[in-house]
């Protein structure tokens, strides 16, 4: 159960937003904002989120969490200028699906593992989908037929890898997979032919579209290999930077510029990066 103190510090930041929203007296540039120029802060600073959490830095966690929370208390007040919803409505909401998720904590039904618990989710979660295109059809929305489709849902501002792997498991529920890693690495194979077929025809669009289809198998076989592709190459990108600022250490201390640093140089500084870094 959340604190009183908890409670009246949500209020105080509520507050605090509408007063950066009063004309006159608020903050201009708090007062330009709309939910469209917002949206990338709020992608921004989930990433900082994240980037906290994988660096273990727990203060900077709580500074940024903070960032976070404070992107939906600036949709909400101006939804709420619109009389759209506003922030108990947003509470309400997620109060409402996290009971209605979880019917073996706050029901009577049973799930005794991670694995059991997916699957109430994803009969919960189609029920929910019902009731909302009912919901935005009597509000006056029309859906799209893509809308309907067993791949709807996916966001299109989600990073590229994240939202080839989404697409992919929906298509997965409904019988559409590889049964065999090995068979995805054999796709890979022939994505990897067909990049070369690409390079020899010196088509940019061909070449660009064949780049793609590699990089959405290679997501393919990370889903099925249970890693996260997002993850696996934020981890590869930090791997790569340490290792490079070691050959950029090591050439400092021997007073040379990186720029003059011959490649047989950078690679033996990298060999030796791998067994340091």
């Amino acid at each position: 159960m959340s604190s009183p103190k908890a409670g009246k510090d949500i209020q105080n930041l509520i507050a605090i937003m509408a007063a950066l929203r009063t004309p006159q007296t608020g903050c201009p540039w708090d007062l330009e904002q709309s939910f469209e120029t917002i949206a990338p802060y709020t992608i921004e600073e989930a990433y900082e989120v994240i980037d906290a959490i994988e660096r273990g830095d727990m203060v900077d966690l709580k500074d940024e969490l903070g960032d976070l929370l404070l992107q939906v208390v600036f949709y909400a007040r101006i939804a709420e200028e619109a009389q759209l919803f506003a922030f108990p409505d947003v509470v309400e909401a997620i109060t409402k699906k996290l009971i209605r998720r979880h019917p073996h904590v706050f029901g009577d039904l049973n799930a005794h593992s991670p694995q059991e618990v997916k699957m109430l989710w994803d009969d919960i979660k189609a029920q929910e989908k019902a009731e909302r295109r009912t919901a935005r059809k009597a509000a006056g929305y029309v859906d799209s037929e893509a809308s309907k489709s067993v791949l709807a849902g996916v966001p299109e501002a989600l990073p590229a890898l994240t939202r080839a792997e989404k697409i992919q498991s929906k298509a997965s529920k409904v019988g559409f997979d590889w049964n065999d890693p090995l068979l995805v690495l054999d796709k890979i194979e022939e994505e990897t032919a067909e990049i070369k077929d690409a390079m020899a025809s010196g088509s940019k669009a061909e070449i660009t579209e064949e780049v793609g289809d590699l990089l959405f198998a290679v997501v393919n076989l990370a889903r099925h290999l249970k890693v996260d592709p997002e993850q696996a190459l934020r981890l590869a990108n930090s791997k790569f930077t340490k290792r490079f600022n070691y050959i950029e250490a090591e050439l400092d201390v021997k007073n040379k510029p990186i720029k003059n640093a011959t490649l047989d140089e950078m690679e033996a500084l990298w060999h030796e990066a791998k067994t340091r870094v």
